[in-house]
């Protein structure tokens, strides 16, 4: 007589699971999604949406502070409309559109020093940039989309506070129809201005950061960089003076862009009206402010477009 099998041997050993695993079937979106991921992504990190109250807390500040600049001078005007008449504003040299970026310049330049950075150095730190990296997305889409998300942040801190002058110089005005009327090439002025001025110190601010993992480092050195510029070239060139001076005054780092203000607007704002660099063809401060602007652009974006995960 035969023995037995063991249990164990004929016992069932295991199941079988359908996990129903399918081709995706929806629509690619490629690396235009990869980009615009990024780019909201720096929207929310320059803003601090999405964390505590103390990452809401700088940016916020500085962009109340702007915007109160603009409503402290619309006030002004609108009282001096008030009290003096009209044309009290030209009549009194009151600061108007095209003195408003020589006066917030310092300002936006430590907003930009300050906010930029994170949006470099974090990733690089966190080691996250090489997830980013990996396809389809770039190392030339990622620095990109991350300079157009601060650089939008830049441009709503710079319009902003020119919006609340618009409004409260119009309707201080015992006539706001006719003030807009009168006054409506300072709309695409300050626009333009802004523009040129938010592309500056986004792209000084994104370069600086992508030189050291750690954002106090970055903001410290362009803080240090804005404050010390002015003073050091302004008492040099006047020291000096003539053209070799006028050339110095150029090294004057919060001047560049305010001298693209006072080309748009046809007139010398508060800021720059001591500065000898003013003496210089329109040319030359144009062609100055885009070597500030485009060549570090360039080096940021060839330092990205190297960079593998």
């Amino acid at each position: 007589m035969s023995a037995k099998p063991p249990a164990l041997l004929t016992a069932p050993t295991g199941t079988v699971f359908d996990i129903g695993y399918q081709n995706y079937t929806g629509v690619r979106e490629g690396r235009g999604r990869a980009r615009r991921a990024v780019f909201k992504n720096g929207l929310r990190i320059a803003l601090g949406l999405g964390r505590g109250g103390r990452a809401k807390a700088l940016p916020w500040f500085f962009i109340g502070l702007l915007s109160s600049i603009g409503l402290v001078m619309a006030l002004m005007a609108g009282a001096a409309e008030r009290l003096a008449g009209p044309g009290a504003t030209e009549r009194l040299n009151l600061p108007t559109h095209s003195d408003f970026y020589g006066i917030a310049s310092t300002i936006l330049f430590v907003f930009a020093a300050l906010v930029g950075p994170e949006l470099l150095c974090r990733d690089r730190r966190e080691g996250t940039i090489h997830l980013y990296l990996v396809r389809p997305l770039t190392g030339s889409a990622y620095v990109v989309s991350r300079w157009l998300a601060f650089f939008t942040i830049m441009v709503g801190a710079t319009w902003l506070p020119q919006i609340i002058l618009l409004l409260g110089l119009s309707m201080g005005d015992p006539a706001p129809t006719a003030y807009l009327r009168t006054h409506w090439l300072d709309i695409p002025r300050f626009l333009l201005a802004g523009i040129a001025m938010a592309a500056y110190a986004t792209t000084l601010s994104m370069l600086t950061a992508s030189f050291t993992t750690r954002r106090a480092y970055a903001s410290v050195f362009l803080v240090g960089l804005f404050l010390i510029s002015a003073p050091f070239t302004m008492g040099m060139s006047q020291e000096i003076g003539g053209m070799a001076g006028q050339w110095i005054s150029m090294f004057s780092l919060t001047n560049i862009p305010v001298h693209v203000n006072d080309l748009i607007f046809g007139e010398v704002s508060e800021i720059t009206e001591d500065a000898p660099a003013r003496l210089l063809p329109k040319a030359v401060l144009l062609g100055w402010y885009f070597v500030w602007t485009l060549v570090p652009a360039s080096l940021l974006w060839w330092r990205y477009r190297r960079m593998k995960p």
